[in-house]
């Protein structure tokens, strides 16, 4: 797919991290992320620290941005942020401070969905990009769906889950075990270390393509309430065993039904977005598929970015999709659409 060399200033607060980036075409000009630490010690996100600390932050990462960038603000097209689904308070500092720089400096904006802003983040350079159609497997803490990638503006959702998503298993389990938050990428660590056929769960069977993972939640917590009754030092003996067991399950629960969304479809480009696609575990399944063409994004783009938001405006402004200044922030947005209108 040919990307416009529009350039677009892209916020992205849906959760807990205030993101900003300049980007060009596909080329990515700067990619800024400030951090917020003080939710671990709460062991998950409080909605009413993460919109303060977003408050805080947006004012210089933006101003870092622009200068990391090397262009002025007359160079700047149009600016994309994300408009949902998220937390509210985060969704609306990132969007009153967007549409607020847009006005005063004359120009348009373009509100993005976050999710399709994960998906098409495989669009960046300079990683190769898959083509039309093509299936994405989407998983974060907050989401886990299979979409049907028929175009940059159109995309079904063919799979979901009923409940959990896979990020928030992980991130549950890990806090089962005493681990802090962000719980889930200490179990990937841990995994590398383990066997993952030392313990075995049972994934939940779901019809069609979607997906729980309530149940496999509670089998764990069932799982440990049993073996420390009987061994109190069960988690510190066999930390990294269990920690590959619960991965390959989760994994395999993904994996099962990405299998099957290619055997119903007959697309056999699949990519990967969100949070959860860093996971080595899941990466690594995807890689042993020689019968697919597969698409792994760099790790700098699977968690949330505001590169990947920048490209949603960049394809977006190029269709003439702006947003207005009475747009307001979505915390659930179902439909992965284009969020403006033509102008």
């Amino acid at each position: 797919m040919k990307i416009p060399t529009l350039t677009i200033l892209a916020f992205e607060t849906s959760c807990d991290d205030t993101g900003v980036a300049v980007v060009k075409g596909d080329t990515v000009l700067s990619n800024l992320v400030a951090n917020q630490d003080v939710h671990t010690r709460y062991g998950g996100v409080v909605p009413e620290l993460a919109s303060r600390a977003h408050m805080s932050n947006i004012t210089a990462t933006v101003d870092l941005a622009i200068k990391d960038a090397q262009i002025s603000l007359a160079d700047i097209d149009a600016i994309a942020y994300t408009i949902g689904p998220g937390l509210t308070g985060s969704l609306l500092v990132g969007t009153s401070f967007a549409k607020s720089w847009a006005w005063a400096n004359d120009l348009p904006t373009v509100p993005v969905h976050h999710m399709r802003a994960h998906i098409l983040a495989h669009f960046l350079a300079p990683s190769p990009s898959p083509d039309f159609p093509f299936l994405c497997l989407t998983v974060s803490g907050g989401h886990t769906q299979i979409v049907h990638v028929h175009s940059a503006s159109k995309m079904d959702v063919i799979g979901t889950t009923v409940d959990d998503a896979a990020g928030e298993a992980f991130d549950k389990v890990a806090k089962l075990i005493g681990l802090p938050y962000p719980g889930g990428p200490l179990v990937d660590k841990y995994a590398q270390l383990g066997d993952p056929e030392s313990f075995v769960f049972k994934g939940s069977k779901v019809d069609g393509l979607n997906m729980s993972f309530s149940g496999l939640k509670t089998q764990v917590l069932r799982f440990l309430q049993a073996r420390l009754k009987s061994d109190p030092t069960f988690v510190e003996s066999n930390l990294h065993d269990f920690c590959a067991s619960v991965q390959a399950t989760i994994v395999g629960m993904l994996m099962l039904k990405l299998e099957q969304a290619v055997a119903e479809t007959g697309i056999t480009q699949v990519a990967i977005a969100g949070g959860v696609s860093a996971n080595s575990g899941l990466r690594k399944a995807l890689g042993q598929r020689e019968d697919w063409q597969v698409f792994i994004p760099p790790l700098s783009y699977c968690t949330d970015n505001a590169a990947m938001v920048g490209i949603v405006g960049v394809l977006d402004a190029a269709e003439g999709m702006f947003g207005t200044l009475r747009d307001t922030p979505h915390p659930r947005m179902p439909k992965l659409t284009p969020c403006g209108s033509p102008r």
